[in-house]
């Protein structure tokens, strides 16, 4: 599976979980409820009355719906069985069934409320077909204990009326149009008031709206009813927002038993890194962060992610970062039942130029550097491997932060400095500056003595000040610095700085920031 554009025509599935919350009580109690069982609903407090929020299909079956006051559903049905709505494990649930069904495609995204959407153009090759796909995502949904409906069809938003308000199915390129042309006005999800009017006006169908001019439709219903109506009929294709943005490269294998030995992982993640590298070389570039996925028979899934310091198409090395980085999980890499399938993408690209290989070996350089840290990364996780960064502050302590080595640049370069002019800043810095006490000739000059833990300290030479205002946006109260760097008669070189003005209040206090070697 590759994510690169294609000229094929795009499709799309939705997935709707309709009776999601009452699914989730079952799967809870994990026994199917006995015949007779009384029907389901969830409440929740709405202005101060009990509603119902959702209901199971037997409850529907009476003609029970979420909106319903709870008296009003037993006066219907006096043997209800009423449980707390939680949205919240919904959602939980819902989030769990997006990263399991990532497997179909890496651009899935959440549909509210409690279906997803996912872009399957060109994937469908991986089940057999799109009648193999629907069929796959049924199975998984049917063992996750969830009643589905689906919809495979040219834009997401004519695929969503279709699962929502009609028959759902397989439409090929052309067909869902006519489909969806029969569907009711209430595909168009509009406020109760429209869609009455609407109703009112005998307007019940789409295909009444779409023989309508659009300019009167638009004057009675508003600007944007046009363009809803466009993309409910298939004509306009909004794209939708993957719940993670696709990698450059994503490439699947798809087992027809699954794997669990430790060999067949590796041979699989063998094969999966070298066509990885083919697919880079052909795009001039290298793969700066690879990430693995496995999927479990049972639907959870595990990601495995390795950086690299600079851009590579080396799957041996790659692969040797794998192992060291699967060997330090805390939660080692459990194959349950098996792995079913298993993924490879590269999220972090960039331009990675040929390079003329020399005759003699290769001396230990930048590159070797690289792969150490490369391998420290994998094995002790990437905050344990930290490099300075420069930050856009004129503070000093501020100026530079320790960032994970992997880290992406922020775009920040280091000031150019004339190898022969002495360092304006020293290489070790106290944070906090620490205090010390200071005589000076004049009140803004520099001290000619200070005393800094216990010990007198005589000023021979000192230049300054340099001048750093606070950072005013960040805290309104902070105070003026003047730095001077000084070197006392035993020749050892401070950096110390006066924080305020004299004339202001409270009155100035001197500090050491660092030591100049």
């Amino acid at each position: 599976m590759n994510s690169e554009p294609s000229a094929r025509p795009r499709r799309y599935l939705a997935v709707w979980f309709p009776w999601l919350p009452s699914d989730r009580l079952r799967r809870q109690e994990r026994d199917a409820p006995p015949d007779g069982a009384p029907p389901v609903v969830l409440v929740e407090k709405v202005k101060g009355a009990l509603r119902l929020a959702a209901v199971d299909p037997t409850a529907a079956q009476a003609g029970l719906t979420s909106g319903l006051t709870l008296a009003d559903a037993r006066a219907r049905t006096p043997a209800l069985r009423t449980v707390a709505h939680r949205p919240d494990a919904d959602d939980a649930l819902l989030a769990q069934v997006l990263e399991d069904f990532g497997r179909f495609t890496p651009m899935i995204a959440l549909d509210p409320p409690h279906g997803l959407m996912l872009d399957v153009t060109g994937c469908a090759h991986l089940f057999g077909g799109e009648v193999g796909l629907i069929q796959t995502v049924q199975t998984r949904a049917e063992r996750a204990g969830l009643q589905t409906r689906s919809t495979l069809a040219a834009t997401p938003q004519v695929a969503r009326a279709l699962t929502r308000f009609g028959p759902g199915g397989l439409f090929a390129p052309g067909q869902d149009r006519a489909a969806a042309r029969a569907l009711p006005v209430a595909a168009l999800e509009l406020s109760d008031k429209e869609e009455q009017a609407l109703r009112r006006a005998g307007l019940k169908r789409l295909a009444d709206l779409d023989d309508r001019p659009r300019a009167p439709l638009a004057a009675r219903f508003g600007a944007d009813f046009p363009a809803r109506l466009a993309r409910v009929l298939g004509d306009e294709d909004v794209r939708i927002t993957p719940h993670r943005p696709p990698a450059p490269v994503v490439l699947d294998r798809v087992f027809f038993e699954p794997v669990s030995a430790p060999e067949d992982i590796e041979r699989v993640l063998t094969d999966l890194l070298i066509e990885t590298m083919d697919r880079l070389d052909q795009a001039g570039q290298g793969g700066r962060a690879f990430e693995a996925g496995f999927y479990r028979v049972d639907g959870e899934v595990r990601r495995v992610v390795v950086r690299t310091g600079r851009p590579t198409r080396d799957a041996p090395a790659v692969l040797r970062l794998f192992r060291e980085r699967v060997a330090a999980l805390s939660n080692p890499l459990d194959p349950g039942f098996g792995f079913d399938q298993m993924r490879m993408s590269v999220p972090w690209t960039q331009i990675l130029s040929p390079t003329q290989q020399g005759l003699e070996r290769e001396m230990p350089g930048e590159e070797a550097f690289s792969r150490l840290i490369d391998r420290l990364t994998a094995r002790l996780g990437p905050e344990a491997v930290l490099r300075f960064e420069p930050f856009a502050s004129h503070i000093p302590e501020r100026a530079a932060r320790l960032v994970p080595a992997s880290m992406r640049p922020n775009g920040e370069v280091w000031p150019d400095l004339d190898p022969d002019d002495p360092p304006l800043r020293p290489l070790q810095m106290f944070d906090p500056p620490q205090p010390v006490e200071t005589l000076a000739e004049v009140p803004d000059g520099y001290p000619l003595k200070f005393r800094w833990r216990r010990v007198l300290h005589e000023v021979t030479r000192a230049e300054g000040p340099e001048r750093i205002n606070g950072e005013w946006w960040r805290a309104p109260n902070q105070r003026t610095r003047d730095y001077y760097r000084v070197e006392d008669r035993d020749g050892r070189r401070f950096w110390l700085f006066r924080q305020g003005l004299y004339g202001e209040t409270p009155e100035p206090r001197w500090f050491i920031h660092g030591l100049f070697a």
